[in-house]
């Protein structure tokens, strides 16, 4: 890839892949072959920030493009209400249309992925979020920790579901993955994606609590073969979250998945990706390991709370020369 290519354009795409993961029978033969070289791992994540660069209009453009794959979260103990209803308004109009008209997308529709609440409240994003087209994700199963009785687990999602909530981000319970317990997760993502009815599901395994890259690994094709429509890093509550080593293994895992099924699953870091550069570093990553069907919010969304901010601020330089303050682009 070019460093100068630009991704695909911003023009319609569907609201939802052709078809959803269905999975497969738990192959263990599979996950107990999996390997994971961590050294050349990290050798390739570490050359990717230097050898991967664009600039001026073309950074413009795949900032946009990380723009539309934003799911715009707020999952916080102080969350009300209003400051849910600001976000929505956020995700709808997520870019000033000063800052739009000089690059060129005055006349183009531009808004995040989806918005991502707790359960209580999916019904306020729902209403806020009425006609835009951007559904409303909703985090369940215990999160963060994934610890609550397995019976209330299967009711929040139903729960959300019935809200309106059209994405369901699950917990994986980390022990099955640091006991080797792989029937006990695909047992566990298979009900919450049959709980999930119509929603689609995005399986979170914790990534930084799961000790190896191995286990990422491991964990991801288990998940995978449950039925899950996403892998997705972190919770953005553990230490560790998102990092590149990780999402390279889970890209190769999702690769992996495909060329056995046909079937094409989706990834989403979530937690500690703040910075446009960041964001840049895993949408090359996507490119060169899955192809461009993975730059579009079907396939690929980032976990962001402050992403956009950042994001904003690099347009607005892009635009005046200078960087504007952060208080500039609130959130909610």
């Amino acid at each position: 890839m070019s460093p100068n290519t630009a991704p695909l354009p911003l023009s319609p795409s569907p609201d939802r892949p052709a078809g959803r993961n269905p999975g497969m029978a738990l192959d263990l033969d599979w996950v107990e072959a999996v390997r994971v070289n961590r050294s050349a791992v990290e050798r390739r994540c570490a050359t990717l920030p230097t050898r991967r660069s664009v600039k001026k209009d073309w950074q413009a453009a795949w900032l946009l493009r990380a723009i539309t794959c934003m799911d715009l979260t707020t999952l916080s103990g102080d969350d009300t209400p209003g400051r849910v209803r600001r976000l929505c308004a956020k995700a709808r109009q997520p870019v000033r249309p000063e800052i739009l008209e000089p690059l060129g997308f005055a006349d183009r529709r531009l808004t995040v992925g989806a918005v991502c609440v707790y359960h209580e409240m999916v019904e306020t994003a729902c209403a806020a979020l009425k006609g835009s087209g951007i559904p409303v994700a909703a985090v369940s199963t215990g999160f963060p920790a994934g610890l609550s009785p397995f019976d209330l687990k299967l009711r929040e999602i139903e729960a959300s579901v019935a809200a309106g909530a059209e994405e369901i981000d699950i917990v994986i319970t980390r022990g099955h993955v640091l006991t080797g317990d792989w029937q006990a997760l695909y047992a566990e993502v298979k009900a919450f994606r049959a709980a999930a009815g119509p929603a689609h599901v995005k399986a979170i395994l914790g990534t930084g609590d799961l000790s190896t890259l191995r286990n990422v690994a491991k964990a991801s094709l288990v998940a995978m073969m449950a039925g899950a429509d996403f892998i997705k890093t972190s919770t953005g509550k553990e230490p560790v979250n998102a990092t590149l080593p990780v999402a390279l293994v889970m890209a190769r895992a999702i690769r992996d998945y495909g060329e056995r099924t046909g079937w094409k699953v989706g990834f989403k870091p979530a937690g500690g990706i703040s910075t446009a550069k960041e964001a840049l570093s895993y949408l090359f990553l996507m490119r060169e390991e899955l192809g461009p069907d993975w730059l579009r919010p079907e396939l690929f969304r980032f976990g962001a709370s402050s992403l956009l901010t950042d994001i904003e601020r690099q347009l607005e330089h892009r635009v005046t020369g200078r960087y504007s303050a952060g208080y500039r682009h609130p959130m909610s």
